[in-house]
């Protein structure tokens, strides 16, 4: 650890974009401190897969934010490697591509007269009387768009990626992940084009990394480790010690075997659940159950590699076709060039939402690859001879679930760890359990760090994507706790 001009001193559980920058941010202030990653590699969801020279990430990672501190940083990492890029995505559905955001040619044409007028007449019915109290993501999307465009567009897709029925996921998932969108917005935003988006959901351009969303976490890791900050790989925490109110130590599991870290302050970006039954003494039942009881979507990528130049134009498509597993096909190249090596070729991203250790997570891979070969082909967009090659990647706890009690149960052990772990700081989104994006996840990470040098921020009112309408992200110190 590099050397201090002050007592304070920082252990960080993870290297991914929150426990990353919370190191960045320290290196920044003079406090010491180490990061311990479980895996073997940087970026965690967010990371970078090499492919026999293919490039691909785990579900694709725009980098667009309102936070100027966050912006600053990954153009300091960056430089001219920060590449613009054009957004286009669309929806498949019965077999037709509809552009998204919307676009009312596109739409009225592929959807017919018939079913546009059906639209029309479920938004104006919903608007005239909406469900009172909005409990599920079914009630509080149809309340905003109509029953009808709920059930073309954002059943089937969502329902391929939680798992569940959308009546049994919490309305707060849609409150912050598709608040500012409406379908108000999105036809002003088809018929005056030249307007600026309001909703994240509708931007037409972002940034992204030469050579994908881990070249950025890599980069930082190199700067950390040359100023003397150890990121240690294959350093999995399995206990963190604890006496009078504060963490006193975490005992990892390395390469080596295990070791202990000692430090004044600590930051963790690991699930909460495993965070919970790592702590030494272990805290009340109520509390491990608490803990137990949050759940995760799991997350599965066939890349493929495909023998044709150009396939589609889009950066993804959302899969609205209940007759296929696949829920979301990235286009690689059509974020970087570079992330393919061969010109003539191109990379598409199968994406399967899965549960750890289901019948889809445990195929083979040999069988993976057929299905995702099968599909892709019967999707239209490739023929089955230009399938040349592919590879699996599983993520488990992509995705921390929004189910019913997970606000709850969350509350629980974020006032248990308040109250009896004074030096213990949740960052970032498994750390928090929050759907965010990763740029929230960085401002949790800077302000934790700056807690460490004496600040006082609450990480918990920090906003995740709900605030996208803003016009511009204010500073952490300026935030409101969210309403509701």
């Amino acid at each position: 650890m590099a050397k201090s001009e002050t007592d304070k001193s920082a252990v960080i559980i993870g290297a991914g974009p929150a426990g990353l920058t919370a190191a960045l941010e320290l290196l920044k202030l003079g406090i010491p401190a180490v990061v311990l990653e479980a895996d073997r590699q940087v970026g965690g969801i967010a990371r970078t897969v090499n492919y026999k020279g293919y490039l691909f990430d785990i579900g694709g990672h725009r980098f667009f934010t309102k936070w100027d501190e966050v912006n600053q940083i990954w153009q300091e990492i960056l430089g001219n490697k920060f590449l613009l890029r054009p957004r286009l995505s669309r929806i498949y559905y019965r077999k037709k591509f509809f552009n998204y955001p919307l676009v009312a040619r596109n739409a009225l044409f592929g959807l017919g007269p018939v079913e546009s007028m059906r639209i029309l007449v479920s938004y104006l019915y919903s608007a005239l009387f909406p469900t009172p109290k909005e409990d599920n993501l079914e009630e509080w999307v149809s309340n905003r768009f109509g029953k009808r465009l709920y059930q073309i567009f954002f059943k089937t897709y969502t329902e391929k990626v939680w798992g569940m029925p959308c009546t049994s996921i919490q309305a707060e998932w849609a409150a912050q992940r598709i608040r500012g969108l409406s379908l108000k917005a999105a036809v002003l935003n088809a018929l005056f084009p030249g307007k600026k988006p309001n909703s994240k959901s509708l931007i037409e351009q972002f940034h992204y990394p030469e050579r994908g969303p881990g070249q950025m976490w890599e980069m930082l890791t190199e700067r950390l480790r040359e100023a003397g900050y150890p990121v240690l790989m294959e350093h999995s925490v399995v206990k963190i010690c604890h006496e009078g109110g504060r963490v006193s130590s975490l005992v990892a599991r390395g390469p080596g075997g295990e070791e202990r870290f000692q430090g004044t302050d600590f930051i963790s970006s690991m699930p909460i659940r495993e965070l919970i039954n790592a702590l030494d003494p272990a805290p009340p039942g109520e509390i491990l159950e608490a803990a137990n009881g949050l759940r995760y979507r799991d997350f599965l990528i066939v890349s493929l590699v495909i023998n044709r130049k150009e396939v589609s134009p889009d950066n993804w498509i959302y899969i609205h076709d209940p007759s296929v597993k696949v829920g979301r096909v990235q286009n690689f190249k059509n974020w970087s060039a570079a992330m393919v090596p061969d010109p003539s070729k191109t990379c598409l991203g199968m994406e399967y939402f899965v549960f750890e250790n289901d019948s889809l997570w445990s195929s083979p891979d040999k069988d993976l690859i057929e299905l995702a070969h099968r599909e892709i082909v019967q999707l239209g967009l490739v023929r089955s001879e230009e399938v040349e090659d592919g590879t699996v990647v599983r993520m488990p706890k992509a995705y921390p679930m929004y189910d019913t009690g997970w606000a709850e149960r969350v509350k629980t052990v974020r006032e248990y760890l308040e109250t009896h772990l004074a030096n213990l700081q949740l960052v970032g989104r498994n750390g928090m359990h929050k759907y965010n994006n990763q740029d929230h996840s960085m401002m949790t990470a800077l302000c934790a760090a700056r807690n460490v040098a004496g600040e006082s921020h609450d990480l918990w009112a920090i906003n995740t994507d709900a605030d996208y309408q803003e016009e511009r992200k204010k500073g952490p110190l300026d935030e409101e706790p969210p309403q509701g």
